[in-house]
């Protein structure tokens, strides 16, 4: 990569605090930057690879600042989006480019790591990361000979961030660079605006609707979020409280969760005082909504929305929510008010593109699934084809036969990655990849193929049946065998459809023996094998530390890796693997659009892209075409994606 700046400079800053209440423990960066109280006791500043380390106490911050030309310049901090955040917010400094070793660090060495500077210190063998002797808790002005020591600990922490970024920066891809840095931006550089007004209206018509509620069915909160006393509740309506068995404890529990079989079967009942009764229970328990409505409030009256992403926050690659930002902007539901209030500045509109089957495109072309690629290469509608194909229908479409072509959707998007019929038939009831809770019946069944045959041979296999009885429902037995029946056919008619796929599984299954455990070396197309590890496009890797096998009761091998021991299987290395590889399409195509125009906020296969309004129609039309560039390690990959615009997120799609 040239670089994109004359001079880096290593950031360091120390910054009043007070552990009753005004610290980074008990607030988010960004109520603590904004806060009225914030004040930057110092900064530690050093040129990149050159002796010195200055100290610019509070009252010299903004003369210094000002004698540096910052279109030229790039900053290294350690966090980065803490320090980068103070220069842009407090003291008006945009630097060209940002580095960041937190992040570097955790692509290189994994997320569960653990990445502080103290650790990294530790591990490249570099002094410890200092203590102070005096504390600033609670001060507001230091006594000289506290800042002199605080200024050498701040020193000592800029010294670590630089000997640590030397040690990272050795091979680290260029383009992940820059990825760092846009993620960066779109916290320290905040543009997206908030809706003060349809927040405050929101959060009101939620409380007032609650409220309603409690006071038709005369009952409080507290009697709703506590589980014996809603169970209490249920009782005397004349409703046995539902009971699950615990997967962790194995002992019988109330099955009274919003995901739980049982109580979604309540808040579907046809009495209506106990569907209002559950409808109630999740208005109280659901404060995650308003919560959140309310930190977008209080943010919005401070100014701009930072979007909180950490770089490289999953095992995949992918982003994550900051920690402790108390802003997951990664799962707001479509069509909320939330992403209805985030809009973009004046003269400014919001473009907004999401891959399109990214993931089942990259797994047909990983396992050279052609009848798949053709399918999404003739552009029509994917999961009616697939449909017809997985079902023996020709013509099959949404029209003709609607329940099917749902069913091979769910089946296309969720059981690329060997998902058996047991998890399958479970996650229908409580909704499958956010749909409505299903359970098939005889006549979906018959639709499906299914005959005495099938069942008969379903039910005469006693773990089939241990498997079925374990699962959470509220109808009868009779009625649970047909919808796992259904369930069993639809997982073996997608993997009779997909045999590449299966044989794709097996592959990995094999390479987790042959290279990530005994080290030999294997490409296939993008990637390449090697101990605990399997390079990406990208240049980064996946990473799979302490890998070990041991048998299981029936004397099977079972991998597993990682401190925590996570289990790794065929299908599941496929879903690594894949939504690794989805990533790097993603963030290529984002890369291309930041040239031109800024990349807002991402959400999984999703950018929000911030061009001129008299722009529009060109730039949607860029941006499409950005995303949908085949990469050179993925020839003959088909990609698309769906585009719209609008002033507000929540409106462009």
């Amino acid at each position: 990569m040239s670089a994109p700046y004359k001079q880096l400079l290593v950031i360091d800053f120390e910054t009043r605090w007070d552990k009753r209440e005004y610290t980074l423990s008990k607030m988010t960066t960004e109520q603590y930057i904004r806060d009225p109280r914030f004040k930057a006791f110092g900064c530690c500043i050093k040129n990149y690879d050159v002796p010195g380390t200055v100290w610019v106490t509070h009252a010299d911050l903004p003369d210094f600042f000002n004698t540096i030309d910052w279109s030229t310049t790039a900053v290294l901090a350690h966090n980065a989006q803490f320090d980068v955040a103070i220069l842009s917010w407090v003291y008006g400094v945009k630097p060209c480019f940002i580095f960041d070793s937190l992040s570097m660090a955790r692509a290189l060495r994994g997320v569960e790591a653990g990445n502080s500077l103290a650790k990294l210190a530790a591990e490249y063998n570099l002094p410890p990361k200092g203590q102070g002797v005096h504390s600033t808790d609670g001060l507001v002005e230091l006594p000289e000979e506290v800042e002199a020591e605080l200024a050498e600990y701040c020193k000592h922490d800029t010294f670590l961030c630089e000997e640590v970024f030397k040690r990272l920066i050795k091979g680290y891809p260029p383009k992940e660079l820059r990825l760092i840095d846009l993620t960066l931006k779109m916290f320290t550089n905040p543009i997206l605006q908030l809706d003060q007004e349809m927040l405050t209206d929101a959060i009101s018509e939620e409380a007032t609707q609650r409220n309603a509620l409690l006071q038709r069915l005369d009952v409080k909160e507290p009697d709703l979020a506590s589980n014996p006393k809603f169970a209490d509740l249920l009782s005397r309506l004349g409703v046995e409280p539902p009971i699950k068995v615990s997967k962790t404890t194995g002992e019988r529990a109330l099955a009274l969760a919003k995901n739980d079989a049982h109580f979604q079967a309540l808040l579907n009942s046809e009495r209506e005082d106990v569907a209002l009764l559950c409808e109630a229970r999740l208005a109280v328990k659901s404060t995650l909504e308003r919560t959140r409505a309310q930190r977008f409030l209080d943010i919005a009256q401070r100014g701009t929305l930072p979007v909180p992403l950490n770089y490289y926050g999953a095992h995949t690659g992918r982003w994550s929510a900051s920690k402790g930002s108390g802003l997951n902007l990664q799962n707001l539901k479509r069509g909320s008010f939330l992403r209805k209030s985030i809009m973009a500045p004046e003269g400014y509109t919001l473009v907004v593109c999401d891959l399109s089957q990214i993931e089942p495109r990259v797994l047909a072309w990983l396992a050279d699934y052609d009848a798949l690629l053709d399918i999404f290469k003739s552009g029509k509608d994917a999961y009616a084809q697939f449909g017809a194909q997985m079902f023996g229908i020709p013509g099959l479409t949404k029209e003709s036969h609607s329940d099917l072509r749902q069913s091979a959707k769910s089946a296309l998007l969720g059981c690329g990655y060997g998902l058996g019929w047991a998890s399958f038939a479970t996650q229908l009831l409580t909704g499958f990849l956010g749909a409505p809770p299903t359970r098939y019946d005889k006549t979906f069944a018959k639709q499906l193929g299914v005959n005495a045959e099938f069942v008969n041979e379903f039910v005469s296999y006693e773990p089939f049946l241990q498997r079925m009885r374990g699962i959470p429902h509220t109808c009868t037995e009779p009625e649970l065998t047909v919808h796992c029946v259904s369930a069993k056919k639809i997982i073996d008619k997608y993997r009779d459809a997909a045999q590449p796929v299966k044989t794709f599984w097996e592959m990995c299954d094999a390479l987790i023996k042959r290279s990530l455990a005994e080290g030999r070396q294997y490409t296939h197309k993008c990637l390449t094998f090697e101990q605990n590890r399997i390079v990406l496009p990208s240049g980064l890797a996946l990473r799979y530390p302490m890998l070990a096998a041991k048998p299981d009761e029936n004397f099977r091998i079972q991998w597993s890796y990682g401190e925590d021991r996570k289990r790794l299987y065929g299908g599941k290395l496929t879903e690594n693997i894949v939504q690794a590889v989805a990533r790097c399409v993603m963030t290529d195509g984002m890369l291309r659009i930041q040239k031109r125009y800024p990349c807002v906020l991402t959400v999984h296969d999703e950018v929000v892209v911030l061009v001129p309004e008299a722009e529009v129609v060109d730039a949607e039309n860029w941006v499409l075409a950005q995303m949908t560039v085949v990469p050179k390690y993925m020839p003959g990959i088909p990609l698309a994606a769906d585009i719209g615009h609008a002033k507000r997120y929540g409106d462009a799609k």
